[in-house]
């Protein structure tokens, strides 16, 4: 299970990190509905995930010592649960280990504060993914896509589309979107790895996470020294809130910005690709449909593919009423997002992929005051990407058994190991710039 939500005793009322590593060890040994958050049959929830359904939006998932932890799986009770930030709090540091660590070490995180922590934090994102400022990075997110399409076109005709594409674009995306040089991408790129893999029990977790936010960190100390950083998100919190918030601050909220825009993404557009390559229709609309012919396909894939499975999991403040479910004070609360998005009462038909029947409101990017402050950005990623993919490679499809494909397991973000395309015939260059869809 994830670090943040099974932690198995408490000890002199805070929950020590030998604890907390003790709980990722264990995940392989969690009850089967337990790892059913972490598992996916092919693109589909896991047979214990669907079972939970026939007893309610809202199960018990298991006892610990004094509390309970329970399982939103239903999508009416997600958005409830998602969007109470009265009733239910996100900051569960108390409950992670010493603060004593190095601030590179430390659990948080926007996903992880509440008010007023979160709104002071987020109050500084905020004017950087406005609509008129992501307008801004569509040139990048062009030229970003294009260089991939052009890798793609030099190493074909069968290629890995993980490796080229999936994680080449919002890597990209990410870096010009920060400011990082080109020297220090390489790094910032190995640092990233395997934050979000409870394989092996986890053990690369932790360590990843403090690597990668201490190079964010050293790099907001040198820029507050020597401003030399291209124009980006880096250089902009440095010189308008380094007044108010230390290196660590800032280093923090653009390490956010790295996890929740570029493992993500990297999982929905090879997923999504995935997808499409087995729906020639939708394939044929990514390449001549109208924009919001375009937006339904994105909308869909996100339901659909969803790749982040499960919320920040939340701590009842007091006795709240969920559904017909009563939740006490102190228990735990995790909602599934991939569960919620296959909600038949919600979805006509949740296991079939139909952008025809896309339906608005999808849960993964979250709800809420927690909603995801890059989901426009990843959503003009998506369409960018698919877009030019398709124009470019019409006859892309999927150049091994789907039988073969190594999914990830135990994971909070789910993907695909790798990809193998065949490109099949190369549209001329001309033509195939994909632009925004709306």
């Amino acid at each position: 299970m994830t670090p943040l939500l099974l932690v198995p005793s408490r000890v002199g009322g805070r929950i020590r990190e030998a604890a907390l590593r003790l709980a990722i060890a264990s995940a392989r040994r969690l009850p089967s509905r337990g790892r059913a958050l972490f598992e996916r049959d092919g693109l589909d929830p896991v047979a214990a995930l669907e079972e939970s359904r026939s007893r309610g939006d809202v199960v018990s998932l298991l006892r610990l010592p004094g509390t309970r932890v329970w399982l939103v799986n239903g999508y009416d009770a997600a958005r409830v649960v998602l969007a109470d930030s009265e009733s239910f709090a996100n900051d569960v540091r108390h409950l992670v280990g010493r603060q004593d660590r190095a601030p590179a070490e430390r659990i948080g995180g926007l996903g992880m504060t509440d008010r007023p922590d979160h709104d002071r934090l987020r109050g500084v994102l905020t004017p950087h993914f406005t609509r008129r400022r992501l307008a801004e990075l569509q040139d990048d997110i062009d030229r970003v896509v294009e260089a991939a399409l052009d890798d793609l076109a030099a190493h074909g005709p069968e290629v890995d589309l993980v490796a080229r594409f999936g994680f080449a674009v919002p890597f990209g995306v990410i870096c010009d979107l920060l400011g990082l040089p080109d020297v220090d991408r390489e790094e910032f790129r190995r640092r990233g790895a395997a934050r979000f893999d409870l394989r092996d029990a986890g053990s690369g977790i932790l360590d990843t996470a403090a690597g990668t936010r201490q190079f964010l960190i050293d790099l907001v100390a040198s820029e507050r020294r020597s401003p030399h950083l291209p124009d980006g998100l880096i250089a902009r919190l440095v010189a308008d809130h380094g007044d108010d918030f230390d290196d660590v601050e800032i280093g923090g909220l653009a390490d956010g910005v790295f996890l929740g825009g570029y493992e993500t993404s990297a999982s929905m557009l090879s997923l999504g690709t995935y997808v499409l390559s087995r729906s020639p229709e939708t394939w044929a609309m990514l390449r001549h449909g109208e924009p919001a012919e375009v937006d339904r396909v994105v909308e869909e894939l996100l339901r659909y593919v969803c790749p982040v499975q499960i919320a920040f999991p939340r701590i009842a403040r007091d006795d709240v009423t969920v559904g017909t479910t009563t939740v006490r004070a102190g228990d735990i609360v995790v909602v599934s997002l991939t569960a919620a998005g296959r909600d038949p009462t919600h979805h006509v038909d949740p296991q079939r992929f139909d952008p025809t029947t896309a339906s608005a409101g999808t849960l993964a990017f979250g709800h809420g005051l927690h909603r995801c402050v890059g989901a426009e950005l990843a959503r003009m990623e998506l369409r960018t990407a698919l877009v030019g993919l398709a124009r470019r490679f019409p006859d892309l499809e999927v150049a091994c058994d789907p039988a073969d494909l190594r999914f990830t397991e135990l994971a909070i973000v789910y993907g695909v190991e790798e990809l193998p395309v065949r490109l099949g015939a190369l549209r001329t260059v001309e033509g195939c710039q994909a632009g925004p869809a709306s």
